[in-house]
């Protein structure tokens, strides 16, 4: 007996069983799962953009306060030469 035909008869023994009761609510209790998934989802969506926002507005306000662009002035003078 090959593999597959084992796998035939196991499925038709399965088919041929008698099916469980399903309770009557399933899918009520479905529809509300899968609504708090979307809402939860939702929320943590909505809160890492706020975060995301929020780092890139205290970004922006740290850059414009220590303009990291502008090279610090030199702590030393340079040597005076050909005087």
């Amino acid at each position: 007996m090959s593999r597959q035909d084992r796998k035939e008869d196991e499925v038709r023994r399965m088919l041929e069983t008698r099916h469980p009761a399903v309770p009557a609510d399933l899918a009520a209790r479905a529809a509300e799962h899968g609504t708090r998934l979307l809402h939860r989802h939702r929320a943590v969506r909505r809160a890492a953009w706020l975060l995301l926002m929020a780092a890139a507005i205290a970004f922006a306000i740290w850059a414009a306060t220590t303009e990291p662009w502008v090279t610090p002035p030199t702590r030393t003078t340079p040597p005076l030469e050909g005087w």
